[in-house]
């Protein structure tokens, strides 16, 4: 039997499709899901700019770098989280400080690091571990993820990672610490729990790493970023800039750092469903200034299927610890130009 062209094409269309998302499904029973909005979630007047203690040298290029413990004002600029996928809620990005235009790229800058230097680095909290897992697979794991990017050649980063005293974390320690006043003037919290008790996730506003792992998170926290958040929210990368910087004159924000929250609501494996490599990769990602790519389609049997199938899709499909063609297009765009030496 021979096939018309249109018929044809959109057989090959399936196959393809169906070849790389390791599931055969026909055509008519894919829905696409339509990106959400970028959201702007607006903290009032609770929004303001905190000081980071560095106990390293510092910025490189600023002045009395020979410094041995400064403190830089820095500010939340943004969430990226990654959903389950089941069911079809997306992925989204949540923007805390109304630039203009919120799809405003952000990145780090050559020479102005906190750590000092023109590398990478990154830091591994293991004071809040897995319910699921032990702190050697976690961290192991994470490891992995972020070696996988390091070997990638079109950019020389020189990842290494810092040492983690435990207890990190500037957004834990920040929504911890968020008041509003009530009508007489008496600081209340923001965020309470069912009971009306004030959430305390810890943390601090110690400088770590330019990428920080900061362990697991109870649901509450993930709560606090979308309704229902905890049951499919699985992990989420803060991006937090020094305020009203433009070092590199790019016109995009001057990231000092960004730190990545997983959500302990969820059972952890290590090479299985859901894997910690998997979304630490992505979520490094995000670490590493690469947003969501791929557009997605949900099934009749709720199962989400992407084209094409990245690490950085908004959503978990399934254990992914290489970069292929797409991921590694976003990483080298980003870093290949990273002044190194």
């Amino acid at each position: 039997m021979k096939l018309s062209k249109p018929i044809a094409l959109a057989f090959l269309f399936v196959v393809c499709f169906a070849c790389e998302n390791n599931d055969l499904v026909s055509e008519d029973s894919l829905t696409e899901l339509k990106a959400k909005d970028p959201i702007y979630m607006d903290l009032g007047n609770t929004m303001r700019t905190i000081k980071v203690k560095n106990k390293t040298n510092g910025l490189s290029k600023s002045a009395n770098s020979s410094n041995a413990s400064k403190s830089y004002d820095v500010e939340l600029l943004k969430v990226e989280y990654i959903t389950i996928g089941d069911g079809g809620e997306m992925g989204n990005i949540i923007f805390f400080k109304d630039l203009g235009n919120k799809m405003l790229g952000d990145d780090f800058v050559p020479g102005f690091s906190l750590d000092g230097t023109n590398n990478i680095s990154y830091s591994v909290d293991d004071s809040r571990p897995s319910d699921d897992l032990n702190i050697l697979q976690t961290h192991n794991a994470i490891n992995r993820a972020m070696n996988t990017w390091n070997d990638i050649t079109c950019s020389d980063i020189g990842l290494f990672e810092r040492p983690n005293s435990g207890n990190s974390g500037w957004v834990a320690k920040y929504f911890s610490d968020l008041r509003i006043e009530d009508e007489d003037g008496n600081p209340i919290p923001v965020f309470v729990d069912e009971d009306g008790n004030a959430l305390d996730f810890g943390g601090s506003y110690d400088y770590f790493a330019d990428v920080n792992h900061v362990g697991w998170m109870d649901a509450s926290f993930f709560d606090i970023l979308a309704p229902g958040g905890s049951t499919f929210i699985l992990g989420a990368t803060f991006t937090l800039t020094f305020p009203g910087t433009d070092f590199d004159n790019n016109g995009k924000p001057d990231v000092a750092f960004r730190e990545i929250y997983y959500n302990d609501n969820f059972p952890w494996n290590d090479g299985n469903h859901y894997d910690v490599e998997t979304i630490a990769l992505h979520e490094a990602g995000h670490g590493l200034s690469q947003g969501h790519f791929g557009k997605a389609f949900l099934s009749r049997n709720n199962k989400v299927h992407f084209a094409p199938r990245a690490v950085m899709n908004a959503s978990y499909s399934g254990i992914q610890t290489t970069i292929d063609k797409t991921d590694m297009a976003g990483h080298c765009s980003n870093w290949s130009s990273w002044f190194n030496n």
